[in-house]
Formats: structure tokens, sequence, C-alpha cells
């Protein structure tokens, strides 16, 4: 299925601007040399700009154009050599040599050595980063520790050996968090995070924190994703309406969340420079495994109750307008086996009688008292469903069920990465790469980066092993979605819908695509 939305091809002359960062009190806009910016919604990046350790959308959107791995992934999903010149599987899919491009450095001039890899994947183990699960195939996987795995075998050759053939590993190497760090960054990485030097197709120029951030092309970059712009401007708007209204006056230019308020109206007001089309994001809210009554027989009993007293067809058809669509599974309809028939998947159809009879069963276990609360961030335009949701809720379980607003994103991550969070909380996956397995090892694999409520599951901890060792994709995707079966009994989260991107740019730009992961091509993009 493609996803690109076409618009005609132009080109523009590439500027180069010094790299430097700004400090919270830096003022933003165009300020970094004044180039024809593209100025794009974004958000502020939870943590400094490492790719190992950047597992969310505003840092992500950044991380991933400003480093470039061994393959990267075009708007349709299928991977292409970046770095990589040859990826080589040995021993019956257990071992890979992987040979890099000769002459290939990063923004600062120094060059891009297979140790540059080595280290980089080395760190994210050694440091437990947010994104140190990727490397858990490797050979010698162990928190803390080198990877025994990896071997340099000369400057522009290395090797791979995993703890069992892997047939989609191969797959996975375009996402940023197994790009290369050049040797600086392992001085001080915080500080390399606050002014970072990649190896992508482009450089940030300035860092006005909590404002904007600005990327320019790296000249030195000579991959497939070269700059079609002058740079790229990503503001933070404080909501996604004020962004849409800022597009319509044209003071920005690219928006890939067009805000609930705007569903009804936005596809006449932007006179087609817009695109309502499938992506890899699938939507959920997460009840993390320490809650008092989630655990245990009383927990499942609750988890499946909520999940059937939610009445997604009516939200997804009044709150979104078309733009969702209800939850079969916990991957997403564009991903190669997607299934809407699993077993168990009818924990996800309203069902208000039978949700009801599964709460007072809970009651007998355990008693319900207090308030159900769903968090949520305030500047992603989530209000709305939230409400809708927390009142369906109420509405058929007869409990106290609200959201709780946090007023950004950043904040609402934090209370959720350091496990103080005293409720129920949103959630989401976009994918990192094309496969079911993406939507799954990384979320709820027991002690996973972004297993944010603590699940674990020796059953699905198994099913996830036998799938990545696979001899086939298909034969992969068969055990994933068995793993599956095990998450409709479990609820970690409950799922709610797949998002399509709905998203829309101004007058001023041309060549706006956006890819299978809903993120605009950004590099693609032209502007006079």
């Amino acid at each position: 299925m493609t996803l690109k939305k076409t618009i005609a091809a132009m080109t523009a002359a590439a500027l180069a601007v010094s790299v430097s960062a700004c400090s919270s009190d830096s003022e933003g806009g165009s300020g970094s040399g004044g180039g024809n910016y593209v100025t794009a919604w974004g958000s502020e990046p939870q943590n400094p700009l490492v790719p190992q350790n950047t597992n969310e959308t505003g840092g992500g959107r950044v991380v991933e154009n400003l480093f470039a791995g061994l393959v990267y992934y075009d708007g349709d999903g299928k991977a292409h050599n970046d770095l990589a010149e040859s990826i080589t599987p040995e021993d019956g899919n257990k071992k890979f040599v992987i040979k890099i491009k000769e002459g290939e450095t990063f923004s600062d001039g120094s060059p891009v050595k297979a140790k540059n890899f080595v280290d980089a994947w080395n760190y994210a183990v050694e440091n437990e980063t947010l994104s140190s699960h990727f490397f858990e195939p490797i050979e010698g996987f162990e928190e803390g520790k080198s990877l025994t795995g990896l071997e340099v075998n000369d400057d522009h050759t290395f090797t791979v050996t995993l703890t069992q053939p892997e047939a989609d590993f191969p797959l996975r190497l375009g996402y940023y968090a197994f790009c290369p760090l050049p040797d600086a960054a392992f001085d001080d990485m915080d500080a390399f995070g606050q002014e970072p030097i990649g190896n992508g197709p482009y450089k940030v120029a300035e860092w006005a924190h909590n404002k904007s951030l600005t990327m320019v092309p790296n000249e030195n970059y000579d991959g497939g994703r070269k700059p079609q712009n002058d740079g790229i401007e990503f503001v933070f708007y404080p909501k996604p309406d004020s962004a849409y209204a800022a597009l319509l006056d044209g003071n920005l230019d690219v928006l890939d969340t067009i805000p609930d308020s705007a569903f009804t109206k936005y596809k006449d007001e932007l006179d087609g420079r817009w695109v309502n089309e499938p992506a890899a994001i699938f939507q959920s809210f997460t009840i993390p495994e320490k809650l008092e009554h989630f655990n245990g027989e009383e927990g499942r009993l609750r988890r499946e109750a909520l999940s059937m007293s939610i009445n997604r067809d009516e939200i997804t058809d009044k709150i979104f307008d078309g733009t969702r669509s209800p939850a079969t599974d916990f991957s997403s309809p564009v991903i190669d086996g997607h299934s809407d028939s699993l077993k168990g998947a009818d924990v996800l159809e309203y069902n208000p009688e039978k949700a009801k009879e599964l709460w007072r069963k809970a009651d007998e276990i355990s008693p319900w008292t207090g308030q159900f609360t769903i968090s949520y961030n305030a500047d992603g335009g989530h209000q709305a469903w939230v409400d809708a949701v927390a009142n369906s809720i109420k509405n058929t379980l007869d409990i106290d069920a609200v959201g709780n607003p946090y007023p950004d994103f950043k904040s609402l991550r934090d209370d959720v990465t350091n496990r103080t969070i005293s409720g129920a909380f949103r959630t989401g996956w976009q994918a990192d790469y094309p496969s079911v397995g993406n939507f799954l090892a990384p979320v709820y694999g027991t002690g996973a980066g972004s297993n944010d409520g603590d699940y674990s599951s020796k059953d699905f901890d198994g099913k996830l092993n036998q799938a990545a060792g696979a001899s086939s994709v298909d034969d992969a995707t068969k055990l994933y979605n068995e793993a599956q079966e095990i998450l409709l009994q479990d609820l970690p989260v409950i799922p709610l819908w797949y998002q399509n991107v709905t998203a829309g740019w101004s007058s001023a730009v041309e060549n706006v695509q956006f890819g299978w992961n809903s993120l605009p091509i950004y590099y693609e993009i032209t502007k006079e």
C-alpha cells in the first residue's frame, strides 16, 4: 500500500550554516542564518539528541534527520542502503558481515568507521539507554556490559553475531538506534546531545529550547536523502489548534497533526493541500501493573471490563470524523501481517452488559474505590477523545472516570519514565521499522525501553523469541500474531484505534509527502 501524497516536484538550493545550540532563553524563529526554512510543527525533545536514547516523536523526528544508519526507509517503508555497501548473512542468518561505504564523514568532517557503529551500539547497552533493548538479539547482550557479538574487522567492516538466526534483522537497521556516533560523543554524551554531530542529511543550526529547533543541510552527507530545501525549522506550539491557525495564516508550512476541532473543515480550508491516509500508528492507554486493583485475577477482570466499556465506533466517528479506525489488534493495518481476526479480539468490542458483569466479579475480589484517571498531554490535542473515553467508561461502569491533563508532552513523559504517574495514561506506537514485531517487542517485552506499564509475561516473551528466530518473515509474523493473542488476554494496554496521517501544508511549499510512519519526508519538501 502506498502512503505517498506527491505534489509537483521542485528543487531548492542548500544553505550551510555553522552548528550551534541555544539555551532556553534564546529567541525562536529563523534566527540562525536567515535561510528560507520550511517551518514545521514539532515538540520539545524529551532528552538530548542522542539516537540511542531517543524514543519519542519530538526528538525522533529530529534525530532521524541528523543521523544516517546502514539503511533508510523510503515513503512506502522499503529499505535502501544508506551507509551500508553490503549486509551479508552467514551461518543461516545468525551472523551478518556489514561493509560500510568508504569516504563517509560526520558533519564535523571526522570519518565514519565501522568502530563508530560498534561503539554506539555498545554504549547503548553499557549505559542502559532507552533503546538498548533493540540490541538484545546480539550475542552477549547484558545491560551494563559490552556486546560480545560485535567485532570490528577493519575500518569499513564489522561483524554482528546474534544469539539465534533472525531473518528480519537487516530490516531493523534503518531505525536510528542503530546509527553511528562520532568519537567526540563519548567524552560527554549529554553535552553532545545538546550540540550533536551527526552524519545524516541535516545538522542542528539552532535549538531554542521549548520554542523551536532549526536544522540545515549537512554538506558532508551524500546518501539517498539529499535535502531539497534550505533547512527545516521545527516550531513548538502549545497545542495543535495554535499550529493549525498558524498554517492557515501562512506562518507554518507543514502540520502533520490536524486538530480534532478542524476535522469537519480542514479539507475546504486547505483547498487540496491536505492528506488523510493510513499510517503505522497505534493508539491506546496504559494501565501500569503496579496500580492497586489492576493485577492478578482482579486486574484481568477490570482490564477486560474497561476495554468492553469503550464505544470505539462511536468515538472514532463523532470525535475523529473518519481519521481513525477501531483497533482489532496491537499493530496497524498498513503493516504486512496485520490481522482483524485474532483469538480473543472480541474484548475490543463494545459490550456494556459484559463489561458490567466483569466489573462486578472484580468487586467480589476487592471492592473498587476512588477515581479512574487517564493522563494525557494537553499540547497534543487529546482532550476530546480522552473525555469521550472516560465518559464511556463512567456511563457503562458507573464509576468516577476522568481525564487528567498535563501541560505538555515532556512533562507527561517524564512522569511516565520516572514511574511517578499514579493512574492510567495515553500511549501509542509509531513504528520504527515496518514489522508487526516492532509494535510488540519494544513495548511489551519484559524490561523493554518503551514498556511503560512494566508488563512481563514469560509466555509472551517466549513467543517473541520464537518469532525472532523464525526462518522467514512470514513465519515470524504468524508467531507475532500468536503473541498478540496473549496480549488480548492480559491487556497491558487498552487498544483504542489506528491513526491516519491527517496533515496539511501551506501554499509556500511543494513536493510534500508523508511516509509509511506518518512523518513528513522533510528532505523532499521544497520552498520557493
